[in-house]
């Protein structure tokens, strides 16, 4: 099962630059979170401090009882077992071929013999759509591929916490798709807690169950989806809805003046919600909350449109049908 990540109060720097003031946030135990953000706004510098590999200038992650920062490195090595990560580009180790790389924690970190080694990277292969790829080198796969070698690999030591920076980076929208299904199906398969870090707001509009956004040294809001989808704040409306209005402009930081003029504009009408994805057996994930719930009990009205998918089925009112006959959004 998954395991909650608690941040309180994390500052990050290097030299002069602040990356983030004060990034106070809790992903829940076993959904899947998304966060978000304009280039340069330290996205991957807090995956970073998550897992240890860098250590922020103060505040706390607390890891299933533990304050990642204040670990020994004992400590911080046994935490980390607790991790799967899929790194960017896959970070597959170019002379070994798929199954050594997926084996390689397995290796590292156990003493497991050979034929269970063989077995559990199998069994992920085989859970990532692999099967049959085992002898292929990274130069010989395509970047999809890649992508779920890692994914495989961050999966070999069960991990109750899964991150991955930006995983759907370089890749087609129809492998996107399929990548964010996977994900979708290895949440309902393992419960495990998934934070992903994406640019791709195609991606973050469907999968999660929670949503953030940082933009300028600090986190803006992070919330269930339909909290975020709705919010009429101009970085939020402006980020997730991909409009030129707004205070995020084209270099890191805009003109003082123009920002504050685009504050008293009113705020645009969001886009409609999409139905979130489900499990390809059709079953709901136990974190999924039932669409427009969270609207109806803050009395928000949905942007007209929302949870309609692009057969015409409305979610919102035949929810418990679809359910029952196992169908999903396409």
């Amino acid at each position: 099962m998954g395991v909650e990540i608690r941040v309180e109060g994390l500052r990050k720097s290097f030299g002069r630059q602040v990356i983030w003031e004060d990034v106070t946030l809790t992903v829940p135990a076993g959904e899947i979170s998304a966060l978000l953000g304009p280039s340069g706004t330290g996205k991957s510098v807090f995956l970073k401090n998550l897992v240890g590999l860098l250590r922020p200038d103060r505040g706390h992650v607390y890891v299933g009882g533990g304050d990642v920062p204040r670990l020994r490195e004992d400590q911080l090595y046994e935490l980390r077992r607790r991790f799967g990560v899929l790194f960017q580009d896959g970070a597959l180790f170019g002379s070994m071929n798929v199954f050594d790389n997926i084996a390689f924690p397995l290796r590292e970190h156990t003493r497991k013999k050979e034929t269970e080694i063989r077995r559990i990277v199998l069994e992920k292969m085989e859970m990532v759509g692999l099967t049959g790829a085992e002898r292929k080198l990274p130069g010989e796969i395509s970047g999809g591929m890649k992508k779920r070698a890692g994914l495989a690999r961050a999966l070999v030591l069960d991990p109750e916490i899964i991150l991955a920076d930006e995983p759907d980076s370089g890749l087609d929208p129809v492998r996107t798709a399929y990548l964010n299904q996977l994900f979708v199906d290895l949440n309902a398969e393992l419960g495990a807690t998934f934070l992903i870090v994406t640019h791709d707001i195609g991606t973050a509009r469907v999968l999660p169950d929670n949503l953030g956004l940082l933009f300028r040294r600090g986190l803006v809001m992070f919330g269930p989806r339909e909290m975020i989808l709705s919010s009429t704040h101009p970085a939020v409306n402006q980020f997730f809805n991909a409009r030129r209005q707004g205070p995020i402009g084209m270099a890191e930081e805009k003109d003082l003046a123009r920002m504050e003029g685009e504050g008293q504009a009113p705020p645009a009408m969001p886009a409609p919600i999409p139905p979130q994805l489900m499990p390809s057996d059709g079953r709901p994930r136990p974190s999924m909350r039932r669409p427009g719930e969270w609207l109806a009990r803050h009395r928000v009205t949905p942007p007209p449109g929302s949870f309609v998918d692009d057969q015409g089925r409305d979610w919102l009112t035949e929810w418990d049908r679809l359910v029952r006959s196992g169908q999903r959004p396409a």
